[in-house]
């Protein structure tokens, strides 16, 4: 797994944080890994529609980019936990902001 290196990234802050979260599926996932550590099953299930193939590739590029912990234990079945680094935490504001935006945009149309 590749790591982001700084001259990699754009150098508008707004363009490197849509680099990061930017995607559907991965928005999702901070939401749900907000509340705690998921195994992959649960992840898949809360998101909805999301294909395994590109749920793994998602958390894989979150871990990549330092949002995302993974934890294997070594156990039969294998078992996998994700949960949100310090770095994915400190999205937790612009997620609040996201949620109230959208209450506020449905309220607005009623």
């Amino acid at each position: 797994m590749s790591e982001i290196k700084a001259d990699e990234l754009p150098a508008c802050p707004v363009e490197t944080t849509l680099t990061l979260i930017g995607d559907k599926w991965k928005v999702l996932i901070l939401r749900d890994l907000l509340t705690g550590t998921k195994r992959f099953g649960e992840l898949k299930k809360s998101i909805g529609n999301v294909s395994q193939k590109v749920l793994t590739a998602q958390l894989r590029a979150m871990e990549g980019s330092g949002l995302v912990n993974r934890k294997v234990y070594a156990e039969v079945p294998p078992r996998v936990e994700y949960s949100l680094t310090e770095l994915g935490q400190s999205l937790k504001p612009i997620l609040d902001a996201m949620w109230d935006w959208g209450e506020g945009y449905k309220a607005s149309l009623k």
